[in-house]
């Protein structure tokens, strides 16, 4: 089982990668920019997420990759139907939400976005602030319970 040991390691950096990444983006990046103001503001959020959104459309789709991987190697499926396994669920459901997020809802509505955060960017940067502070609460439980639950907490 050594390439499901592989697989796992390559699973935890890149989850690592992908939410630390929000993490920052969300309690570091987006309350600077917002200190900052106005178009200046934008600019830096602008700036900084140009280069993680193209890190990050890699590290997702590993994310998946990997623990589709791992669920098909060692025969998980049957836990997504126990509700002990609440967590593999949530996993699932956080790496779809992100993956539409990234590569169909950011690419359809980019210009939208991109054009109200230029003319209106207080009000911009508080709702992606917003947004981001809803999705990274979620990737936290989902990562407490995916921890938790991978070390026998959630059942007998």
């Amino acid at each position: 089982m050594d390439d499901v040991a592989f697989a796992r390691a390559l699973h935890v950096i890149a989850v690592i990668h992908w939410i630390g990444g929000l993490a920052f983006v969300t309690l570091v990046l987006l309350p600077l920019a917002r200190s900052q103001g106005g178009v200046q503001g934008a600019a830096l959020l602008k700036l900084v997420q140009v280069r993680f959104a193209a890190q990050v459309r890699v590290s997702v789709p590993v994310v998946g990759m990997t623990g589709g991987w791992m669920v098909t190697r060692m025969d998980l499926w049957s836990r997504f139907h126990d509700p002990a396994f609440w967590w593999m669920g949530s996993m699932v459901g956080l790496w779809v939400l992100f993956m539409l997020m990234l590569f169909v809802v950011e690419p359809v509505f980019h210009r939208i976005v991109e054009r109200r955060l230029w003319t209106q960017p207080q009000a911009s940067l508080l709702n992606i602030s917003l947004i981001h502070m809803v999705l990274l609460a979620g990737a936290g439980l989902t990562v407490l319970g995916a921890v938790a639950g991978a070390h026998g907490l959630f059942w007998p």
